[in-house]
């Protein structure tokens, strides 16, 4: 159960963090010129990027495993219970949503030389994915619908939905927790947003909480694949 009361702040927390930790990572050493001393000495541009991208994931991940540990032992003195195994994958799947985070806000600094453009760029990525993302579904089938909601929601709408890395985190705990999911009641639910309507019976696919898994490994790699491309083409 301490789990699941811990989902909520993370999923709040390390993209918050990131953005501090990550978002003047390349961006700033561009604007200040040092990037041209470092690419002086005996490496290149990946391992540079790579090398940004590890140690900022490495600072989140200590700073974030130490809070949990503390965090979920205090929980689980307070409630008298803790299942280890599921603790433990819910610490190292946080971790690796940490790293995926640090991954996707230093993909983001490379593509600028500009510290105020990575700013802008790193907390409009937070408004849009973080916080309006649950209103993208909606305003999807609403525009698709000629700009009336449906009585029955489309199938592609839960698939939409898990495009945010957070919400993709969550639907990852809950595949690999489902034991948890049933007891926090945190199972994917089929609802609508303001409105009240009767869902269409979806394809299991899109209801798999396994898809946040795939979107979380897109996570992982897309950014550090665009984020590298525009860096090693950048006139520096």
């Amino acid at each position: 159960m301490e789990v699941f009361f811990t989902v909520g702040l993370t999923g709040l927390f390390v993209p918050l963090a990131s953005i501090m930790v990550c978002y003047k990572s390349l961006a700033g050493e561009r604007e200040l010129g040092s990037i041209k001393l470092l690419l002086s000495l005996p490496t290149n541009r990946l391992n540079v990027f790579t090398g940004k991208v590890a140690g900022r994931a490495a600072v989140l991940v200590f700073g974030l495993g130490v809070g949990l540990l503390v965090g979920l032992g205090f929980g689980s003195v307070l409630l008298g219970t803790l299942n280890l195994g599921g603790t433990l994958v819910f610490v190292l799947v946080t971790l690796g949503f940490a790293a995926i985070y640090a991954g996707i806000m230093v993909g983001l600094s490379a593509t600028t030389g500009s510290t105020s453009r990575a700013t802008t760029l790193a907390l409009g990525f937070f408004v849009v994915f973080e916080l309006l993302w649950d209103v993208v579904p909606m305003a999807a089938v609403y525009v698709v619908n000629g700009f009336n909601l449906p009585s029955a929601m489309p199938e592609w709408v839960f698939l939409i939905g898990q495009v945010s890395p957070s919400s993709a985190y969550l639907s990852t705990v809950v595949a690999l927790l489902p034991g948890f999911a049933e007891v926090a009641g945190a199972a994917p639910a089929q609802t609508g947003v303001g409105v009240e309507v009767a869902a269409v019976e979806p394809d299991p696919f899109y209801l798999s909480p396994e898809v946040g898994i795939v979107v979380l490994a897109l996570w992982l790699v897309v950014p550090f694949l665009i984020g590298y491309y525009r860096f090693n083409v950048a006139d520096l």
